[in-house]
């Protein structure tokens, strides 16, 4: 007891949290509290303390007002229960779904909600079942298609995108994994050997110091976030001072062990977003996962590598999924906070995503159930789906030769918001995946305009009009859309479909600075 605080240790917190919420709150939930500056963190000698006062004015601000805030925002009709509010991030990124990042990829709970049948106030109709065939035309990295294997449906995948393509794989293959164990950890014991520099670890070990100096004494953690979210501290000014007052520090480093940070060339996306060093990582690793003989490892530690360089981008923390321009110098991090550097290798990120990668493969493989599934990388506006199926899974189309296609679940591309292949350039520039950016539908560099949308809803109905030949007569099809310029009655319209249910669903937990109320509506067609 602290006058009249109460304190409370991160146990008794997480009691006290879970009661107060009436869901389970972990001791791990609370230290994501003090971490990151919501609630104050407070030492006496016997331990970590959090007070009452501060965890009740923070879920205060929290609970229930959250769920209020959206629907003054975005409308009544808002279907709370479809925001999944009570996962935790572990959840929505479960086994397979986090072996790469993708822009635009739906959770996994909202393809369970819509294919187990289950039934609630707002759901009495069963729309899939174990057996069934069901088709994603914009399938990109494969959540829904993982899924529908983990419930023992069968699936169909379209892309345009080679790579997503390939992602999409890796998550549903079968391994050996003890030969996968194998060749992993034969990879990782080489990148971590590989030295282009002998002068790099002695450098980047002295500036880990000197951060560390530094941003303990200005940017205290989590003192410093606290004060932050408190507004006692103008952070804009304050971290200006101090980016700018370590960036001597650095410049002096960089010049006494003389790093070559740029590349000759700046041609390609490997040119201009990689320090040089960790260029000729990335040249060296690859021409490693050239070597692997195993087709499939082979495919799946590609896939790693994809993701380790998407994380060593020469870019800050916070843009990750905007680039802006080249880092080349430490910065001031808006998402953790102090002081940040560039990536110097690659070697900490590879090892710890190959381990993450084969942990999240043995996970899945307890839950697939034999389902059968086929991936084609094709524009879904023209390609025939039954003989494409034919070509890479015989057995899959047997099954389509009893039955037809039971449905769509799909989340189509959102007008003018993404352009899909260039989010993966540097994995194009790597593999040397033929580029399709033409053939997308809606891509940000086309824009919003008027012609843009017309555009747009041509392509989503050439799409459905084209898959409409393999399904099954009654069939059900979910789009999962923000359909901020209302065009999908017109898309709906020009496939010979209607509209016969709208389910609109808060979008939480978004990784941009945004963090505006936002919505998107799963539209439920069926043929006229």
């Amino acid at each position: 007891m602290n006058g009249n605080t109460k304190l409370l240790t991160l146990m008794e917190a997480s009691r006290w949290a879970s009661d107060f919420l009436e869901r389970d709150i972990s001791e791990s939930n609370i230290s994501y509290l003090i971490q990151y500056g919501k609630v104050k963190k407070r030492v006496n000698e016997s331990g970590v303390y959090v007070s009452v006062t501060d965890l009740e004015r923070y879920y205060k601000s929290f609970r229930g007002k959250r769920e209020l805030v959206y629907k003054k925002r975005l409308g009544n009709d808002l279907n709370w229960s479809l925001s999944f509010d009570h996962l935790r991030e572990k959840d929505t990124t479960k086994h397979v779904h986090r072996l790469h990042p993708y822009k635009g990829k739906f959770i996994p709970q909202l393809v369970e909600y819509f294919l187990d049948g289950h039934t609630d106030d707002f759901k009495k109709d069963v729309y899939f079942k174990k057996g069934d065939v069901v088709l994603d035309p914009f399938s990109g990295s494969g959540t829904a298609l993982v899924q529908a294997n983990e419930m023992g449906i069968h699936a169909i995948g379209v892309d345009i995108s080679h790579f997503n393509c390939m992602v999409t794989e890796t998550k549903l293959l079968d391994y050996d994994f003890n030969l996968l164990d194998k060749d992993v950890d034969k990879i990782k014991t080489l990148i971590a050997g590989y030295e282009n520099d002998s002068m790099m670890s002695t450098f980047e070990n002295e500036l880990l110091n000197e951060l560390a100096v530094f941003n303990n004494k200005y940017f205290p953690s989590p003192e410093y976030k606290y004060k932050v979210n408190r507004g006692q501290i103008n952070e804009k000014q304050y971290a200006e001072e101090k980016e700018k007052e370590f960036l001597s520090v650095y410049k002096r480093q960089i010049k006494k062990y003389s790093i070559e940070l740029k590349q000759k060339g700046t041609n390609t996306f490997l040119d201009r977003w990689y320090i040089n060093g960790v260029r000729k990582e990335i040249d060296y690793a690859f021409d490693l996962v050239k070597k692997v003989t195993d087709i499939k490892n082979k495919k799946i530690l590609a896939v790693i590598l994809s993701r380790t360089i998407r994380s060593c981008r020469a870019t800050t923390h916070s843009d990750l999924a905007t680039l802006k321009e080249p880092q080349l110098a430490t910065y001031y991090c808006w998402k953790h906070k102090k002081i940040c550097k560039p990536l110097f290798s690659i070697k900490t990120w590879f090892d710890r995503y190959a381990t993450d990668t084969v942990y999240r493969l043995k996970t899945y493989d307890n839950l697939k159930t034999g389902s059968h599934y086929a991936i084609l990388p094709a524009d879904s506006r023209q390609v025939d789906i039954f003989k494409e199926v034919k070509k890479r899974n015989k057995t899959l189309y047997g099954i389509l030769q009893k039955k037809k296609i039971a449905g769509i679940f799909t989340s189509p591309p959102y007008v003018g918001q993404i352009d899909y292949h260039e989010q993966h350039a540097y994995a194009y520039d790597l593999f040397g995946f033929e580029r399709r950016d033409e053939y997308e539908i809606g891509p940000l560099y086309r824009g919003q305009g008027a012609e843009a949308r017309m555009s747009y809803v041509e392509g989503i109905a050439f799409v459905l009009n084209n898959c409409k030949k393999y399904l099954a007569n009654d069939r059900n099809v979910f789009l999962v859309a923000n359909d901020k310029y209302d065009l999908y009655p017109s898309i709906a319209e020009k496939a010979g479909m209607e509209i016969v249910n709208r389910f609109k669903r808060p979008v939480l937990n978004r990784t941009e600075r945004d963090r505006n109320p936002y919505s998107e509506i799963i539209f439920h067609l069926k043929q006229i």
